[in-house]
């Protein structure tokens, strides 16, 4: 099986999520309450690329914005090879 490389754009990421914020009506306050940071600098940092929010806070974040992971984050790679994989769900 051949690698899978991928690569999100911190950037463009922080311009969708800053977007999706406006579209949203929120602001980074709101964020910062439902994320509960004492302060808005981890916001700062997402909204203009220099970082990316964790797990946690992008499942908040999808929440809020009403968008899957997968449509805030703005990824660049190689997804043809998805197309040649058969994926299998387990249930427990």
């Amino acid at each position: 099986m051949e690698p899978i490389y991928l690569s999100i754009q911190q950037k463009e990421t922080g311009d969708k999520i800053k977007r999706l914020l406006k579209e949203n009506g929120y602001t980074v306050r709101d964020v910062q309450t439902a994320m509960g940071f004492e302060n808005p600098q981890a916001v700062y940092k997402w909204l203009s690329g220099r970082g990316l929010p964790s797990l946690d806070n992008l499942v908040i974040l999808s929440k809020m914005l009403h968008h899957s992971i997968e449509d805030i984050l703005v990824i660049d790679g190689d997804f043809a090879l998805y197309g040649s994989f058969k994926f299998k769900l387990y249930v427990q």
